[in-house]
């Protein structure tokens, strides 16, 4: 829309604003009426200018020309002069009936075959292992070493167990003199053949151990109580608090 046409359509707005102005005062103030002739016009105008307005078009895309490829003339490749390979000239006649010169016979035998100058076995295919070599006097240790073949043996871990006796020897002692020994575990110590206080007393750890894993209903009591040291006393015809209080019958 251009300038002309703009005028002339807000001069029509204006007198549609003037008319509503008017139409609105007599029922309405001067400022009401005049708001109203105004927001009419105002209106009015932005919507018709808005209706003229021409719509864009688009713009078409024109296609960039293609630059043609440079052709590059390839130089000429140079013919070859001379062939790839020299041509094998045949020998002159002359030469070829020369008498020629003697040579030394080539043996048909292979230099490392079977019975050669050298005299070195060979193996399965034909190849030469070399001459066996045999020392010509004794190394040092050899017969110490050869005495000692075969002395080895293994020998197992001893077993822990405590040595048993078949019977006491006489009368058995009164285990039940050991602090933790009642009448039940003075059985159990008979039947696994243990009637004195020496025996206990020369028990190791290992067999400590032993006797600890193998005590049904009472695992760990030697160690807990000390059997050994206990025995040791006993043994020596000496006496411990505890085994007064059994001579005194204040245990059992």
């Amino acid at each position: 829309m251009n300038e002309a046409s703009n005028r002339e359509t807000w001069i029509a707005v204006g007198c549609v604003g003037v008319v509503v102005f008017l139409f609105a005062l007599g029922g309405k103030g001067i400022l009401a009426a005049l708001l109203l002739g105004l927001l009419a016009a105002g209106l009015l105008g932005a919507l018709l200018v808005w209706l003229a307005a021409p719509v864009p078009q688009p713009t078409a895309l024109k296609p960039s020309p293609i630059a043609a490829p440079v052709m590059t003339p390839k130089a000429p490749v140079a013919e070859e002069t001379a062939p790839a390979h020299a041509a094998v000239q045949d020998p002159p006649q002359d030469c070829a009936s020369a008498d020629p010169v003697p040579r030394a016979p080539v043996s048909e035998q292979p230099p490392n075959a079977p019975g050669d100058a050298a005299g070195a076995p060979a193996d399965g295919n034909g190849a030469s292992t070399g001459p066996s070599i045999k020392p010509s006097a004794a190394l040092a240790g050899e017969a110490e070493l050869a005495s000692r073949k075969g002395s080895w043996r293994y020998d197992p871990a001893p077993d822990p167990r405590p040595a048993a006796l078949e019977g006491p020897r006489g009368a058995a002692d009164d285990l039940k003199q050991i602090k933790g020994v009642g009448p039940a575990l003075e059985a159990q110590l008979h039947a696994l053949g243990i009637y004195h206080f020496d025996q206990i007393a020369s028990w190791g750890a290992p067999e400590v151990a032993w006797m600890d894993d193998n005590l049904k209903g009472f695992r760990g009591r030697v160690s807990r109580d000390d059997w050994t040291g206990q025995a040791k006393t006993l043994a020596a015809g000496q006496q411990t608090e505890f085994s007064k209080r059994v001579d005194d019958g204040g245990v059992y």
